[in-house]
């Protein structure tokens, strides 16, 4: 404990010592009137800085009717596969909001953002070079939100009914209240959203019996999803501020899939049956953060500090009835998430003497303590284990368990930067990271301690050559630890007739990364990188005691991934018309990771991915917005490898009613041809195939109406203060 907390004490003591004198900071933000008849963009919806790429999204028609997540499915750089994993360039991220981290990954991170609706959104930074101060394993995404600090009572209340294969409703209100000093914001949504997906799934096997096992199925889910949030903040005096961030997200989910299979040995059919699974979980989140922020723009020094909890509890039941050719099967889950977060977070930025250069250092400290019960119930437990011969694949189950996972993870970072002779600008990293886990399962018995530290360095350098032409080289270090759900090993049966569960044995894969950009005419930006790494963990399938199983594993071997991308954003028609097209390929060399492995994938895998976002401002003089956005997509991972490519894409107009501060967005998403996806992962016990239509198609009705002054202020100081709230 002396350790951990050592460097943040140190730190924070000695930064105290900066705050000496009160100067007003008169940095105001550009403000930007959407009572305007004409909207006139003051920067490009898309940005190519050297180390991010910012998509613009303030004021613009794609944010009408959509929700954030919508908004990051159409962000250039981002795709988002069929498990509602979030990549930057077909990588891992991180990702933050008001560069606060989230406590959100996959599935619940999609339904939080769904919560947040895009009228609320500033930007969106894919931050595909972080520095040290991020505590990432890949590339960040941070997104802003717009800050409102002008005088009085403003806010809006928007309703959206969409209709895909079944409907759905969304609506959403924004509060704002700003006097003197003080500011409070209050943010609330309810979304009743129901979704369809159809597909089928593939199982091959290697053994001796030549298992082949074909799944049809139909899934529809809804979920009822109420949140709130507030943001208070007091300015104490020029140079200190301070503030409280409480957030509360609920979703209440039921599910039924329904399911034809048939298995066949050696080509021989074996059996057939219908499957029926119906699932029900209710899911909580609490977080807090308590934020105090010193910032002296004349001496350029900030002061951010941040201490927070997070707590989310899951609740889900899960039942699958199957009829076989020979007999009825009954098969039931439970469990009852419990996870529980607390940090603390100290960052300190100041120029260092008069040569130009600044540094940047801070302190992170987290504790964890999550807690798993599983429990499985149902007749076919019972009637497999009364019965000595039987074969069953229940026979012998766990019926009940509980996990732990708690861990302590401490970091401290320094950055540096300056320009060099005007021309070469350069930032240096380091930034320290030490766990200390303990895994348990409390029937099994089984346990696993461990510990270890890691240095990830990093480094930036941009030379310009002339006002015209720039080019930059970023080097990163990162290192991806399993999510503590993966570590878990108690089997649960899924509606494909396989079971799933964690790995206790699981290693972190610590990877490097090289990219460099050249820009012409500020305009045009051509960009290559290039990762590798020795090891890494992905999902595989194995046959355990005679049952299919699902669960993430080590891979030893290299792995080596090329990028290339071209990239323009163009203003025409007095910047009523932006366009921004971006195109790459993709070149991953999986040779010596499958022949460690034995895996049977592709050794070379080659594939090209793109986007493009055009926008069109007052159409005819008329306060009409129109949007377009598309990309090409393909999900290589690992070893589950893509067998189709997918162009999304989406259209919207909006129509803005200045006098009454009304508007009418109509969208419509992926008309011209419905999304799949259909991806085959290989392993040394066989192959599996999933192939599922996604329910993002069809039209959108959306209507906003505001009051008050809708000033937004933008974000005009450093590039290291962020919003505030800022822990990560």
């Amino acid at each position: 404990m002396k350790i951990i907390l050592f460097p943040i004490a140190v730190l924070t003591g000695s930064l105290a010592l900066a705050q000496t004198q009160t100067v007003k900071d008169t940095v105001k933000a550009e403000a930007k009137e959407i009572e305007a008849v004409t909207l006139v963009a003051r920067k490009p919806t898309v940005e190519s800085k050297v180390d991010r790429t910012v998509f613009n999204v303030a004021n613009s028609a794609i944010l009408a009717g959509n929700t954030t997540w919508d908004v990051l499915r159409m962000t250039p750089l981002v795709n988002i596969d069929n498990n509602d994993a979030v990549k930057a360039e077909g990588q891992n991220v991180t990702v933050y909001i008001n560069d606060r981290k989230s406590v959100f990954t996959g599935k619940e991170l999609k339904e939080y953002l769904k919560t947040i609706p895009a009228d609320n959104l500033l930007k969106i930074e894919v931050i595909t070079s972080p520095s040290s101060r991020y505590e990432t394993s890949g590339s960040v995404i941070n997104i802003v939100l717009k800050k409102r600090d002008d005088e009085g009572i403003k806010g809006s209340i928007s309703l959206n009914n969409r209709q895909s294969t079944k409907n759905s409703q969304y609506t959403n209100f924004n509060l704002n209240y700003h006097k003197k000093r003080f500011t409070q914001t209050f943010i609330g949504s309810y979304g009743d959203n129901t979704y369809v997906e159809k597909g089928f799934k593939n199982i091959v096997s290697y053994d001796k019996n030549n298992k082949d096992r074909n799944l049809d199925f139909e899934t529809e889910n809804r979920s009822q999803s109420p949140s709130f949030s507030s943001t208070s903040e007091f300015e104490i005096n020029d140079k200190n501020n301070v503030g409280l961030i409480l957030e509360y997200y609920q979703s209440r989910n039921s599910s039924r899939s329904d399911t034809e299979g048939t298995e066949y040995k050696n080509g021989d059919l074996q059996d057939a049956y219908h499957l029926i699974q119906t699932a029900n979980g209710l899911n909580r989140t609490l977080g807090t953060n308590a934020f105090y922020k010193y910032y002296d723009k004349e001496k350029n020094r900030i002061l951010d500090v941040n201490i927070g909890t997070n707590y989310t509890g899951n609740n889900n039941d899960e039942l699958i009835n199957k009829k076989t050719l020979k007999e009825l099967q009954e098969i039931g889950s439970l469990s009852d998430n419990q996870m529980r977060n607390y940090y603390i977070k100290v960052d300190y930025t100041q120029p260092l003497g008069k040569s130009g250069g600044t540094i940047e250092v801070g302190a992170k400290t987290d504790f964890n303590n999550h807690v798993i019960p599983n429990n499985l119930y149902g007749y076919s437990l019972d009637a497999a284990d009364a019965d000595p011969d039987s074969e069953s694949e229940f026979k012998g189950l766990a019926r009940n368990d509980r996990f732990h996972y708690k861990d302590n993870i401490s970091s401290v970072y320094a950055n540096y930067s300056k320009t060099f002779f005007k021309k070469l600008e350069a930032r240096i990293g380091l930034r320290y990271e030490y766990i200390d886990f303990t895994v348990r399962q409390d029937v099994a018995g089984t346990e696993r301690k461990d510990s270890y530290g890691t240095f990830l360095p990093n480094l930036l350098l941009k030379y310009t050559f002339s006002d015209k032409y720039d080019l930059s080289l970023t080097y990163n270090r990162t290192i991806w630890r399993p999510w503590y759900s993966e570590f878990n090993p108690f089997l649960v049966p899924s509606i494909d007739g396989t079971f799933s569960r964690g790995n206790m044995d699981l290693n972190p894969n610590p990877n490097d990364r090289l990219h460099m950009k050249f820009g012409i005419l500020k305009k045009y930006f051509i960009s290559a990188r290039y990762m590798h790494t020795n090891q890494d963990y992905w999902t595989t399938y194995s046959t355990e005691n005679g049952r299919n199983v699902f669960l993430p594993g080590n891979f030893n071997g290299k792995v080596e991934k090329f990028y290339a991308f071209a990239n323009t954003n163009q203003n025409f028609l007095k910047n009523k018309l932006n366009v921004n097209v971006g195109f790459g390929w993709y070149y991953i060399n999986n040779k010596d990771f499958n022949q460690k492995n034995e895996i049977g994938g592709k050794d070379y895998i080659s594939y090209w991915g793109g986007s493009a976002n055009v926008s069109y401002s007052n159409l005819f003089n008329k306060n009409i917005n129109l949007s377009a956005w598309m990309e090409i997509s393909n999900q290589n991972n690992g070893n589950s490898y893509a067998n189709n490519t997918n162009v999304f894409h989406n259209i919207s107009a909006t129509k803005i009613f200045p006098k009454t501060q009304m508007e009418v967005s109509l969208q419509l998403m992926n008309i011209f041809k419905r999304p799949y996806g259909d991806n085959t992962t290989y392993s040394q016990d066989g192959t599996y195939r999933d192939y599922s239509k996604w329910d993002w198609y069809g039209v959108s009705l959306t209507f906003v109406k505001r009051f008050g002054n809708q000033k937004v202020k933008g974000n005009t100081k450093t590039d290291v203060e962020k919003n505030s709230g800022g822990g990560k």
